[in-house]
């Protein structure tokens, strides 16, 4: 069991290192997204925990931008303060807030994923331009 424990937190960790900034915000949009539906499954008592990390994740998403006014980063971070209250108000027990989190949470991770495979598709090009 232990050598399964150790391959996994050697992979996980050599594909966290190895991955792109963008890459690095879809994992963590995975692990958001898996949080969300771990406390929809939870017994309602009991969610706690993953909302937690949850709103951990958020936090770590939001301190992460750079704003500018007009820009990405600014309407970022005001969809990321209302994620923050809504994971509040769920962790205090309107879990019925969950499914519009979950939908918001899903279409952001879908347009990082896109955004970072477009970035991949176009890094050779760009690195074979500095080439010739």
């Amino acid at each position: 069991m232990t050598n399964t424990h150790d391959f996994r937190t050697r992979y996980l960790r050599e594909r966290v290192l190895t991955a792109s900034p963008a890459q690095r915000v879809v994992m963590l949009y995975d692990r958001l997204a898996l949080d969300l539906t771990r406390a929809a499954a939870a017994s309602t008592a009991q969610p706690g925990e993953h909302l937690d990390h949850a709103l951990q994740i958020v936090a770590e998403l939001r301190s992460s931008l750079r704003e500018f006014v007009g820009q990405p980063g600014e309407n970022l971070a005001a969809i990321y303060g209302y994620l923050l209250r809504e994971l509040i108000a769920i962790r205090g027990g309107d879990t019925t807030r969950l499914a519009g989190v979950t939908d918001i949470v899903e279409t952001l991770r879908s347009a990082w994923a896109n955004a970072a495979q477009q970035l991949a598709n176009t890094a050779p090009v760009a690195a074979g331009a500095w080439v010739s």
